[in-house]
């Protein structure tokens, strides 16, 4: 698992399996170029490789060769992702993982003070009976009409519980139906006309962040997500901006020791020219 990888999702991960015998290698991060070759830091043993893209850091990168060199010593690859960015980027069938797994906020759902959400989940033909839950198939009936039927249904939850691999049941099922129309009304165009307003914003502000006086921009191919470095404590100058109205971004210090100086910034399809100049007009005030 890398180091690049949410640290929020490696605390669940830690905590899910606690109880369980499985060791943990933390591999560093690649920084979108290959960096050090983390294909050393797993063998025969390992069973699996957790990777992110684009990363936790908002970098982008090409993971064919880690997920190569995984299957070559029998692991398999699990890849985090952020959905809307596949609309852009290789994705991760192209890349050959075998699970696939993310958040779907993005897909129409608003925010409402951090929930409710959904998550989502894939895998190769070969593992889809391992998965929790139902699978939905498409199917006719006797006129030949279509439907939609439950082609997989694991029950163990109900009948051999100690094979479960699902029991635990939400309401999550109401934010998937809106992620299902949000989709259906984008349509596969206006996916890659969303992720495309993403990137570019994202570019458009990273420029501005930049020619602030004593404020370095991480030079890496980002989507929307990218780590700004000011020249002093993140975390003040963020809550300094957020009394003022303005949600300038992320602290890293929060969680990544060296890097009390830097922050996560998010730019979404959502965000105008003009909001992304008065950040960059608070910001420059600020410091």
């Amino acid at each position: 698992m890398g180091t690049e990888v949410s640290p929020i999702y490696r605390k669940m991960i830690y905590c899910y399996t606690s109880n369980l015998n499985i060791e943990f290698k933390e591999m560093p991060c690649r920084g979108g170029s290959g960096g050090e070759c983390v294909e050393n830091y797993f063998d025969r043993n390992t069973a699996a490789i957790i990777i992110q893209n684009p990363n936790f850091f908002g970098v982008v990168d090409d993971y064919s060769d880690l997920v190569k060199a995984a299957h070559h010593v029998g692991a398999l690859a699990v890849m985090s992702v952020y959905p809307i960015s596949l609309a852009l980027l290789k994705t991760p069938g192209e890349m050959d993982a075998d699970i696939v797994t993310g958040e779907g906020q993005s897909l129409g759902l608003p925010l409402s003070f951090g929930g409710p959400y959904l998550g989502f989940m894939a895998t190769k033909m070969e593992h889809v009976r391992k998965m929790p839950g139902r699978l939905v198939g498409r199917t006719q009936d006797a006129q030949g009409r279509t439907g939609f039927v439950l082609t997989l249904q694991t029950r163990e939850q109900h009948i051999r519980r100690e094979k479960a691999t699902s029991n635990i049941c939400t309401n999550e099922a109401l934010c998937a139906l809106a992620a299902l129309v949000y989709m259906s009304l984008m349509g596969k165009q206006g996916l890659v006309e969303t992720a495309q307003l993403c990137l570019d914003k994202a570019a458009y502000a990273k420029e501005r962040l930049a020619a602030i006086p004593g404020v370095t921009v991480a030079d890496a191919p980002v989507f929307n997500e990218f780590v700004v470095t000011l020249p002093r404590d993140a975390g003040d100058v963020v809550g300094r901006l957020i009394d003022k109205n303005i949600a300038a971004g992320f602290p890293l210090g929060r969680y990544y020791e060296d890097m009390d100086r830097s922050m996560l910034v998010a730019v979404t399809e959502k965000r105008t020219k003009e909001e992304i100049g008065l950040l960059a007009e608070y910001l420059a005030a600020e410091l």
